[in-house]
């Protein structure tokens, strides 16, 4: 399923995971409030599909992931599934190359990626966060990577992200005693973007999602390609790389019109190609 941006709203609820498309804004929803919204196999494999739906839709100019209630954004792994039965070697032969929630460490995604963080971002929930682009969380909010403390591994990219995310020291002060930390450390750390109430929590979303549509859709396509298939490079090795985006960018119609705008001081109509 895709949606254009002149039609209003397609919704779509499989599994209970709710996708929402309006207007070029996509929203993800994990609706599993009996476990706070833990992701079970069946789950993954319905978030998987949404996130490969979405890299196909040139529609969709933004992502926005959150979890159904006031508890929980996510809090990993359903425990009380069968897969929690398999011992550590068999789950990490069997980890997905995208990572948790088919986000964590899934690199084709083109599209600017928002958590919006409304309660428990622990585990799996955390590495999903880790996966996304932006990060606002209510100041309710709770985050660690708390496997350890039931005898597992952050595997689905917790550990390596984090590390990358945010200073070492504090990366590992989580890494290595499991504990939580709030939105207002987290913002400390440089994980979340911003923080405030959880009735605020909508309207700052929108805030970030309405500044990205206010930019051309080939140039943000292209920035987060750059950024994504360019990490392992240095500066100069990832400025010479000839990436799709970005020579679809430098020769878009987006490019001209920005031009055209800024010479007619209005504001510009971006055709996203």
């Amino acid at each position: 399923m895709s949606a254009t941006l002149e039609e209003a709203t397609v919704e779509e609820r499989v599994d209970q995971i709710t996708l929402t498309i309006e207007n070029g804004v996509a929203t993800v929803v994990i609706d599993r409030q009996h476990v706070l919204n833990a992701v079970d196999g069946t789950a993954h494999a319905r978030l998987n599909g949404i996130w490969d739906q979405l890299e196909q839709d040139e529609s969709v100019r933004a992502v926005v992931i959150t979890g159904a209630g006031t508890r929980a954004f996510c809090v990993g792994a359903d425990m009380s599934a069968s897969a929690v039965d398999k011992t550590g070697l068999e789950y990490w032969a069997g980890l997905d190359p995208n990572g948790f929630g088919g986000l964590s460490l899934r690199t084709t995604l083109d599209v600017p990626v928002i958590a919006k963080v409304n309660g428990y971002a622990l585990g799996g929930g955390m590495e999903i966060v880790l996966g996304a682009d932006i990060v606002v969380a209510a100041e309710t909010a709770k985050f660690g990577l708390t496997e350890p403390r039931v005898g597992r591994l952050a595997l689905d990219g917790g550990i390596h992200q984090l590390v990358r995310r945010v200073p070492y020291t504090q990366a590992m002060g989580m890494l290595l005693t499991g504990r939580t930390a709030d939105a207002a450390e987290m913002q400390a750390m440089g994980l979340v973007n911003e923080v405030v109430s959880a009735k605020e929590l909508d309207a700052a979303v929108q805030r970030w999602v309405d500044q990205i549509l206010a930019c051309a859709p080939t140039s943000v396509r292209a920035v987060k390609q750059m950024v994504t298939q360019t990490s392992h490079l240095t500066a100069t090795e990832a400025r010479g790389l000839r990436l799709p985006a970005l020579m679809a960018a430098l020769d878009s119609e987006d490019s001209a019109e920005g031009v055209r705008a800024f010479q007619e001081k209005r504001r510009p109509e971006w055709p996203g190609r």
